[in-house]
């Protein structure tokens, strides 16, 4: 086997692929970051000998796959969720426990293998921030023909987005006096990158999703939670750490965390806010008939919007939701409640749930 690494500083590798699987004798597999940008500089692409992967950092089942858990848990979980059935307090608090580890860690793999031989955070802390000066590094060596400058003044103002009540993304909060049409590209060169989670406000609260969003409105978060911790001012994360506690930043880690699971789920995001503030709606995700709002909840409150959207005829591709919060499995007749950490197997509970 032949294992080209770090295929963006040699793009044209990628050329030689249709070579060698013409030729049989070798298994190659290539790979290296930003990729979804280095693609478009490759002049020969092997179209039809070659398979391409986008590769996202540990989910939180793989992390639990690190910590020992097997594949009867897994199945045990979904059990749990399709029957409706509350876990026991002591299973509720020991995979809390498990979830709140994964927040502060993400699933950088070198940063969890690390956390699973040591048993502690030690060192942890220093390979998260190392990984985000990693990512600047690779902004300014591949930024091609957009403005470095403007590239890192998004990505380090990503916390104070997500710090504030309304997390929606604003150009004149990144510079004073910019102007969207300075920075456009930039986003786009981010989320391609592989660095960010863009999540587009809908237009209506109605199907399809795709082609019913504003591309002008959205919000921004960290592809892996683990680097927002990490970009967070030092004294924040020591008590994310040791105190774990995430409701002090206004919800935004649940918020980045349940974007990151659903992600890797093979979803896209979209939120809904109307113009008054008077609705709105964290995520949506969708069966075969039916638009699902996701509402996650840093601290167990009302869910007006969520009843509004289930209730209202105005919204008929809506005829149940999910709430994620810090509680057990249930349900009341028109939406599921959920615990934050079986986010990442949503997909598996709405296909069990429709076949």
């Amino acid at each position: 086997m032949i294992f080209f690494d770090e295929l963006q500083a040699c793009i044209n590798c990628a050329t030689s692929l249709k070579s060698f699987k013409l030729d049989g004798r070798f298994d190659v597999i290539c790979s290296g970051s930003l990729m979804g940008i280095n693609y478009n500089e490759i002049e020969s692409n092997s179209v039809g000998y070659k398979e391409d992967y986008e590769m996202h950092s540990m989910d939180f089942e793989e992390f639990l796959w690190a910590k020992g858990y097997s594949e009867g848990h897994i199945c045990n979980l979904l059990q749990h969720m399709f029957t409706v059935t509350p876990l026991s307090n002591v299973e509720l608090e020991v995979m809390f426990e498990n979830f709140r580890e994964f927040m502060v860690l993400g699933g950088m793999p070198a940063i969890v293998n690390s956390f699973v031989k040591n048993k502690n955070y030690s060192g942890t802390l220093k390979l998260q921030k190392q990984i985000l000066l990693d990512y600047e590094e690779d902004i300014t060596k591949y930024a091609g023909g957009l403005d470095k400058g403007k590239i890192l003044n998004i990505y380090r103002k990503i916390p104070v987005f997500l710090g504030q009540d309304n997390k929606k993304f604003q150009i004149s909060k990144v510079e004073h006096g910019a102007r969207n049409r300075e920075y456009v590209g930039v986003v786009d060169w981010l989320d391609n990158a592989g660095i960010i989670n863009v999540c587009h406000c809908m237009e209506q609260p109605e199907l399809p999703l795709k082609g019913n969003y504003n591309p002008d409105n959205y919000k921004i978060y960290y592809r892996d939670t683990g680097l927002l911790i990490g970009a967070l001012d030092q004294e924040a994360q020591e008590d994310l750490r040791y105190n774990k506690n995430f409701n002090i930043y206004k919800g935004a880690i649940y918020e980045n965390v349940v974007a990151d699971m659903l992600v890797k789920q093979g979803y896209s995001l979209f939120f809904y806010k109307n113009e008054k503030g008077t609705l709105e709606m964290d995520f949506f995700v969708r069966d075969t008939n039916s638009l699902i709002p996701v509402e996650v909840k840093a601290i167990d409150g009302s869910t007006v919007s969520l009843n509004r959207l289930i209730d209202n005829e105005k919204y008929a591709d809506v005829k149940y939701g999910i709430k994620l919060g810090y509680k057990n499995i249930g349900f009341n007749g028109k939406f599921y409640t959920f615990p934050y950490f079986l986010t990442f197997l949503l997909k598996r509970f709405l296909n069990m749930r429709h076949q």
